[in-house]
């Protein structure tokens, strides 16, 4: 059974940052890329960022470059999002997600997501 599990959201200021992290199991975790989708209330489901566990390639979206990062750690089969100069625009439930490549927001298995706000 596919499973991800996100931690590491709560509550911070403006200009704070936090550390997502994913567990994954149920899958080989070197054939699959893992992403992370947010949802904003009323908004639709963003791709913020995906890497490929084969080959490291990253992929960001836009409003996130250069101060979101992510990496992975086959070892332990966790992807993380490290989230800096954090906006009150990246208010979400972020979820982690996997498919066989970076089909984000569209992708075949879903964590139930970690709530992130971030204050003014």
């Amino acid at each position: 059974e596919v499973q991800l599990v996100e931690s590491g959201g709560g509550l911070v200021q403006a200009g704070g940052s936090l550390r997502l992290s994913c567990a994954a199991s149920g899958f080989t975790f070197d054939d699959y890329a893992i992403g992370w989708v947010r949802q904003a209330p009323g908004k639709e489901r963003e791709g913020v960022s995906c890497i490929s566990s084969s080959d490291g390639s990253t992929y960001y979206a836009d409003s996130v470059k250069g101060r979101f990062t992510i990496s992975s750690d086959n070892a332990k089969n966790t992807v993380y999002l490290q989230m800096n100069s954090l906006k009150p625009e990246d208010t979400a439930v972020y979820y982690c997600a996997a498919d066989l490549s970076c089909s984000l927001p569209l992708m075949d298995y879903w964590g139930k997501g970690t709530l992130v706000v971030v204050s003014s």
